[in-house]
């Protein structure tokens, strides 16, 4: 039987291709970086094997644009300093590790989906748990595969970047790998800096205190856990149809039709509280957060045409909280398809009306003079139910960045974008990461859960009937 094995060949710096001026030397944290307590947001890009780029070429390609990228996300090329508040400038770099894959074509491995949640994070830079002034901020690793697939694993500091800015930095790295691969002749140049890419920390300044992180970190409780004692990841792929399905049957009195990522994500919380009444016998109460990107809403508040927030930098975000208090079903099998019928549109309204909460006048308040007593109130809602019998699920989407469309460094978009199972440590218990399919139009819900509930989420009748559990990306292509 075949054994992945992937083997480190090459480890190295790469340092932004011009120096970053002395006056941008410390780079302040913004508030809101403090939030996410998770070190780093994994992502894995696959690409097929080319014939016309030869894999050292392709292998520098990432080298020198990665360095020209730095140049222009220098804080990214720095060290975290001991405070937490800032990033010391100093051109450190990027770590860049090579490796082999042995035994396993990229085809061969794309086709063994069972292999996932236990081996994808060998194709990470390794023993990365925590973001430190000993660690770098950026980690890249190419793994190379016999056949000349290539994978790429990206570890970069959470407290710098978001899903949306993660994407904003991996557009301008593989802009610069287009250039090199054209064989264009045009020499780079020191970039302007945008203003409004790195405007996070004017907008919410910590004023040297940390308190968002601790509130945070009591907020997220138990669902924050080091290492992976007993917990798996599945990915459950919802196509087309099946969307067009859900929102059939979510529809309600409303003019406005919900979002594939609400039905989504409401189908997913209304299967797991399933779940739960499975496990202990009775439907707890039940309460959902979902990652909103605040950027489109902080530049409606500005009332700023000139502030284009769109690809800026750090964590401008928030989170939506829905709960849900739905009692007992009947036993009665036909009585409870019924009111199960029932509760998918109510689900989705409560998660609508929580999204729509999260708008242009909410982030105005939360950088007004109540900024800080807004977010409190908000944490400790969520805090107060922790001692609660109440689950709790934490969603976040990555739809619609673009993943795919965005990841072309000039040979072809990827075959396939993976985020991490739970093998990373530490990590979130309860999770569920929606990302687009390569098609747009589908959806792969990461879902992280403890083993037992997991193994009663597979057989839940309702999703079975529309989702492929791990299906192969290949087919999925």
């Amino acid at each position: 039987m075949k054994v992945l094995q992937v083997e480190v060949f090459s480890e190295e710096k790469i340092k932004p291709s011009f120096p970053t001026p002395s006056h941008l030397r410390t780079f302040k944290l913004s508030l809101l970086d403090q939030l996410i307590p998770a070190p780093y947001a994994p992502i894995i890009l696959f690409y097929d094997p080319i014939t016309t780029i030869a894999t050292t070429k392709r292998l520098d390609v990432l080298k020198a644009s990665l360095s020209e990228a730095l140049t222009e996300f220098y804080p990214l090329a720095g060290k975290l300093k001991d405070d937490e508040l800032s990033v010391e400038c100093n051109d450190e770099g990027a770590a860049f590790i090579e490796a082999r894959v042995k035994s396993f074509s990229l085809h061969e491995f794309l086709s063994r989906p069972e292999l996932f949640d236990s081996l994808l994070n060998q194709f990470l830079p390794g023993n990365i748990t925590h973001t430190s002034s000993s660690n770098f901020i950026t980690n890249i690793q190419a793994n190379v595969f016999k056949c000349g697939g290539i994978a790429i694993g990206l570890c970069i500091s959470h407290k710098l970047l978001d899903g949306a800015a993660l994407c904003t930095f991996l557009k301008s790295w593989t802009a610069i790998g287009r250039r090199l691969v054209s064989g264009s002749s045009e020499k780079a140049a020191p970039p302007r800096i945008s203003p409004n890419l790195f405007a996070a920390a004017s907008l919410f300044p910590t004023n040297g205190d940390l308190w968002l992180r601790d509130s945070s970190l009591h907020m997220w409780g138990s669902l924050f856990i080091k290492g992976k004692e007993s917990s798996v990841t599945k990915r459950f792929v919802f196509d087309a149809m099946a969307i067009a399905t859900l929102k059939l049957n979510a529809r309600m009195v409303r003019k406005k039709p919900p979002t594939r990522v609400e039905v989504v994500s409401a189908f997913l919380w209304q299967c797991c509280m399933a779940v739960s009444k499975e496990k202990h016998g009775v439907q707890r109460p039940s309460l959902l957060t979902h990652i909103v990107n605040l950027r489109s809403k902080l530049r409606t508040a500005m009332d700023d045409s000139n502030s284009n927030l769109e690809h800026s930098t750090g964590n401008l975000l928030w989170m939506a909280v829905a709960r849900s208090y739905i009692g007992d079903v009947d036993d009665d099998e036909e009585e409870e398809e019924q009111q199960q019928n029932l509760v998918l549109p109510g689900l989705v309204s409560e998660l609508s009306n929580a999204l729509s909460k999260i708008d242009a006048d909410f982030a105005k308040e939360i950088r007004g003079k109540q900024g800080k007593s807004l977010m409190i109130d908000s944490l400790e809602g969520i805090m107060n139910s922790d001692g609660l019998d109440l689950d709790y699920y934490g969603f976040s989407s990555w739809c619609k960045f673009g993943w795919y469309e965005s990841a072309d460094f000039g040979w072809g978009k990827p075959a396939w974008v993976s985020s991490i199972g739970s093998n990373s440590a530490p990590h979130f218990m309860n999770l569920i990461i929606l990302v687009d399919t390569k098609s747009g139009d589908g959806i792969e819900a990461w879902v992280t859960l403890d083993q037992r509930q997991m193994a009663l989420l597979e057989g839940n009748s309702n999703l079975q009937k529309l989702v492929s559990v791990d299906p192969s990306p290949l087919i999925l292509n």
